[in-house]
C-alpha cells in the first residue's frame, strides 16, 4: 500500500527549490517573523513536501523537511485526535496535498507561536500510530517525518491517553505576559482590548473567490480600529493578538481582563452555507442562541481550541455558573448598550443582516466583568462582501464608525458615573 508513497518521496527533492522559494515569498510578505529570540524562531523548520495514501484501517503521512525536525505526539479523546508537535514551522506544500483521507477526517496544520507549530490529525474513530519516526531522504535533500496510523478499540485508546505522558510545553510558552500592555497608560484612561478572530492554526474561514483566510481578515481590520481607536484622547486600545500565532479562547478573556479592559471587542468574517446573505452582525452573550444562525455561529467559533488540539477541560463550577447567569447583569446590560452604539453608527453607512443584533454562547465574551461584543464585519462566503473585507479603504471607513460608536457608549457611560 506504501509503494506509492515511496515512489513519491523521489519527487520531493525535485518540489525543494520551489519550496524554498514559497518560503521567501511568505517572508518577503511578512507571514513570518523577520526576527525572533530563538534560532529556530529566526530559521524556522520548511515543510515542503506532504502526501498521504491508505485506507480506513491503515494510513500513512508523511511530510518532507529542509532538516531534522524534533516531534512530539499525543492522544486527545473526545472527539478522538492524534497531535503532533514541532518547532517552529513554515508549511510550503499545497494544502490538496495533506488532504484528509483514510482514518483521517479533518486535517489541520499550522503555527501555535513563535517557537512552535502544530499537527491536528481528527480520526474517524480510535486510531494509533503505530509508527512515528524522522529518516533522512535517502537523496540526503533533507528529512522526511513517517506517520503511520492503524485502527484500534476504543479501550485501547482511552488506555493510550490514560498512560501518555503530556507536557504543556507548547500552552506554556502562550504566557499573557508575552502580549504588550497598552503603551503609557494614564489615570481614568479608556482601555479597548481589540480581539481578531482565529489565528495560528486555526485559520478560521475561507474566503469564496480569493481563499483568503479569516485569520489575516480579522487582523488586518483589529489592527486599522486600534491604531484609530489610539488617536483618540482618553482612549488606549491594544491587540489580544499582533501576528498570525494562535491563542485559546479563554487566553483572550484572560488578556482583556489582565490588561484591565473597559470593553472587548471580537472581529470575525465567518462564512454561510447561504451565500446569499451579506452584512455586518453584532452578537452579545447569551444562554440561549437568539436563533438557529447565531447557534451554528457560536458553535463553531466554540471549536477553535477543539481545532488547535487542545484537551476539552470541564469549566469550573464558578465558571459555568456565571455562564448560565449571563455574566453579572451590569456587564450584560454594558455590552448591549454598545452593540446598540455599533448598529446605530453603521445606520445607512454598512450594511448589515436582518436582525443584526443577536445573542448566543459564545465563550470568547464570557468575561464577567468585561462589556464584550463579537462582531462579524461581513461574510467569506459572499462575494461582495469578500471584496469589501479586502478593501483597506472599507477597512478604514469601519474602523472610524466603530470608534465614534465607542466614544458615544464611553460618553454614555461616563454620564451614568461609570
Amino acid at each position: 500500500m506504501f509503494k506509492r508513497a515511496r515512489i513519491a518521496a523521489k519527487s520531493a527533492a525535485r518540489r525543494s527549490t520551489f519550496a524554498r522559494r514559497v518560503l521567501a515569498a511568505l517572508l518577503a510578505a511578512s507571514l513570518l517573523p523577520a526576527a525572533a529570540s530563538s534560532v529556530e524562531a529566526r530559521d524556522p523548520l520548511l515543510a515542503y513536501g506532504a502526501r498521504i495514501v491508505g485506507d480506513d484501517a491503515r494510513t500513512r503521512i508523511v511530510i518532507d523537511f529542509d532538516r531534522e525536525p524534533r516531534f512530539s505526539v499525543h492522544y486527545i479523546a473526545n472527539p478522538e485526535r492524534i497531535v503532533v508537535d514541532l518547532p517552529a514551522t513554515a508549511f510550503g506544500f499545497p494544502a490538496k496535498d495533506l488532504a484528509a483521507r483514510g482514518l483521517f477526517k479533518d486535517i489541520r496544520y499550522g503555527k501555535m507561536d513563535e517557537e512552535s507549530a502544530r499537527i491536528v490529525l481528527t480520526t474517524a474513530g480510535p486510531v494509533k500510530l503505530a509508527l512515528a519516526k524522522v529518516q533522512a531522504d535517502e537523496t540526503g535533500n533533507g528529512h522526511r517525518l513517517v506517520l503511520d496510523a492503524e485502527m484500534i478499540d476504543k479501550k485501547a485508546f482511552a488506555e493510550l491517553v490514560k498512560t501518555q505522558s503530556w507536557s504543556n510545553r507548547t500552552e506554556a510558552a502562550q504566557t499573557t505576559s508575552a502580549i504588550p500592555a497598552p503603551q503609557k497608560t494614564a489615570p481614568g484612561d479608556f482601555v479597548i482590548a481589540v480581539d481578531a478572530g482565529h489565528g495560528g492554526i486555526d485559520t478560521g474561514a475561507i474566503g469564496v473567490d480569493t481563499k483568503t483566510e479569516e485569520k489575516q481578515v480579522t487582523l488586518a481590520f483589529a489592527k486599522a480600529l486600534t491604531d484609530r481607536l489610539n488617536k483618540e484622547p482618553g482612549i488606549k486600545a491594544f491587540l489580544t493578538r499582533e501576528d498570525d500565532e494562535f491563542l485559546s479562547l479563554s487566553q483572550r478573556v484572560l488578556i482583556a481582563r489582565q490588561n484591565h479592559a473597559g470593553l472587548f471587542i471580537s472581529l470575525h468574517a465567518d462564512t454561510l452555507k447561504q451565500k446569499d446573505i451579506r452584512g455586518a452582525t453584532v452578537y452579545t452573550i447569551s444562554d440561549k442562541a437568539s436563533d438557529k444562525l447565531a447557534a451554528d455561529l457560536a458553535e463553531r467559533e466554540n471549536l477553535s481550541d477543539q481545532i488547535a488540539g487542545k484537551e476539552t477541560i470541564a469549566e469550573p463550577p464558578e465558571v459555568a455558573d456565571i455562564l448560565l447567569d449571563l455574566t453579572r447583569r451590569e456587564t450584560q446590560a454594558f455590552s448591549i448598550s454598545l452593540a446598540e452604539s455599533v448598529l446605530n453608527s453603521f445606520k445607512d453607512q454598512v450594511g448589515t443582516i436582518n436582525n443584526p443584533h443577536r445573542h448566543a454562547g459564545f465563550r470568547v465574551l464570557q468575561a464577567p466583568d468585561v462589556p464584550s461584543i463579537l462582531l462579524e464585519i461581513g461574510f467569506l462566503s459572499n462575494a461582495e462582501d469578500e471584496k469589501l473585507l479586502l478593501d483597506e479603504a472599507w477597512r478604514g471607513k469601519i474602523a472610524g464608525l466603530l470608534t465614534d460608536a465607542i466614544k458615544r457608549y464611553r460618553a454614555a457611560v461616563m454620564a451614568n458615573g461609570g
